[in-house]
């Protein structure tokens, strides 16, 4: 499920540009964790992007320059890790903070997630709060 994007900014009631929202990329294959993060995104008053794996995932990302990209770690293609390499290893893209939301739960999980360059790390299931409380931190930015 891939959503269209209108990156075009409107004018506010004083005819003043408004910045259009900031676009979030969401990486799951599950339907389910798919929706529900995109829910909460649009929450937010973002725009948003979906892949349910990692090629779309980087296709998306080159052709829209997310704001921020929300990460499942277990995808069918490329692996989590992997696209976050990829990620990283573009110099254009390598600034946009990325939160891992996994099922990978383990302490020595986290360690390889975050070290591997992930800006956050949230294990599935996960507390709402939190998912949103991280959203609005790296997009204030």
């Amino acid at each position: 499920m891939i959503m269209k994007v209108d990156m075009e900014c409107s004018l506010g009631s004083d005819n003043q540009a408004v910045a259009p929202q900031p676009l979030v990329l969401v990486v799951d294959d599950n339907e389910d964790n798919l929706s529900l993060l995109a829910f909460l995104v649009e929450q937010l008053d973002c725009q948003i992007i979906t892949a349910i794996d990692g090629k779309t995932a980087l296709d998306l990302m080159e052709n829209h320059q997310p704001a921020l990209i929300l990460l499942d770690m277990m995808l069918p293609d490329l692996d989590g890790l992997e696209v976050l390499s990829r990620i990283r290893q573009n110099p254009v893209n390598a600034k946009i903070p990325v939160i891992a939301v996994t099922a990978m739960a383990r302490a020595q999980d986290r360690e390889r997630i975050l070290s591997a360059g992930c800006d956050e790390y949230v294990t599935k299931p996960y507390n709402v709060d939190e998912i949103e409380a991280l959203m609005r931190r790296y997009l204030s930015q």
